[in-house]
């Protein structure tokens, strides 16, 4: 079990079930759900969007997670790649009571490092990834204002889990 605690920060929540088949020493597998309030950090990444009124959150979102350790699935490098359904809503503070809602598909290859700080299973795991995300449902605009979805997307989080292996 894993979960994302910057999430919870953000107004959220992330839950990751990974799995590592019997006679797979290197590979992970897995699936999880997140939703968070985006920081304002972020929204501004993308500079068309910045100091416009924005307020984004990731409702929902559901991602299966492929990993490949190098040396073995307990601890150390590896590289993974998720793939997944990222659920918007966006609100303007120039349009009171006004929401949009759309949907993007996202693909993010990763790379990162699992450590494990103590003598059990509870191990700390920061990545970094860069996503590719496409609008797949849904309006990114609230009346005249387009809120502009960047294509690439960089993420640094890490994650805390607990292996029962």
């Amino acid at each position: 079990l894993e979960t994302d605690p910057s999430t919870f920060v953000f107004n959220g929540y992330a839950l990751h079930l990974h799995v590592k088949p019997k006679d797979c020493t290197h590979w992970v597998f897995g699936a999880g759900t997140y939703s968070l309030d985006l920081p304002k950090m972020m929204i501004d990444l993308n500079s068309d969007n910045k100091d416009k009124g924005w307020n984004t959150s990731i409702k929902s979102a559901y991602s299966l997670f492929f990993e490949y350790h190098l040396d073995n699935s307990k601890s150390g490098y590896f590289f993974g790649i998720q793939t997944g359904i990222q659920n918007y809503k966006i609100s303007n503070s120039n349009f009171e009571k006004k929401e949009s809602e759309y949907s993007n598909l996202l693909i993010m290859p990763s790379v990162g490092y699992k450590w494990l700080p103590f003598a059990n299973s509870f191990y700390v795991k920061p990545w970094l990834g860069l996503g590719y995300t496409s609008k797949i449902s849904g309006t990114n605009q609230i009346e005249t204002l387009e809120y502009k979805i960047d294509p690439m997307i960089p993420f640094l989080t890490v994650h805390f889990g607990y292996s029962f292996n």
